[in-house]
């Protein structure tokens, strides 16, 4: 076990003939003493300050770790917000292709119809000419008749034509 200044300061060392001077035995003891109660202060402080920074050591150590985890735990946070963002991608990829061949679909069933509806348009159109064609013919056929004439030689007295009506008008 160490000395401590108690120790010193309470040795007493035994008298012989011609010995040292007591005086400067007791001086150099007094220094010795406050030389090493100065020691064991520093040593006492060096021990609280490196208890400090065992301390202060672990606080870094446990705010290291709690980084490392938290690096950790954003890093598989973004790989799981990565797959679900790669997911959703691939979902709304497969959605639009069906809604383009819906929609390609859809209007490749309209363009048929259209084109039905524009060759039924066609055959009536034609059925609407020739008839038309046929009425005209028919009416200049009339037209050109003898009938025409035959109106024309007719010839009708016009005072005639007022005593009718007059008697008409009385009836």
């Amino acid at each position: 076990m160490p000395l401590t200044p108690l120790d010193i300061h309470n040795k007493e060392f035994n008298k012989g003939f011609r010995g040292y001077d007591e005086d400067e035995v007791n001086e150099f003891l007094d220094q010795v003493i406050k030389d090493y109660e100065l020691v064991l202060r520093e040593k006492k402080e060096m021990e609280e300050r490196l208890n400090e920074m065992k301390d202060r050591l672990g606080h870094f150590v446990n705010i290291e770790e709690t980084l490392n985890k938290s690096i950790i735990i954003a890093q598989e946070a973004g790989e799981d917000v990565k797959r679900n963002a790669q997911k959703e991608a691939k979902l709304i990829i497969k959605e639009a292709e069906k809604n383009a061949d819906r929609i390609v679909n859809e209007s490749l069933s309209k363009a048929r119809k259209i084109a039905l509806e524009i060759e039924d348009l066609k055959k009536q159109s034609k059925v609407f000419r020739t008839r038309f064609k046929m009425l005209i013919e028919a009416q200049l056929d009339m037209l050109n008749t003898d009938d025409w004439d035959h109106l024309l030689e007719y010839e009708v007295d016009a005072t005639e034509l007022k005593i009718h009506e007059e008697e008409d008008s009385l009836a």
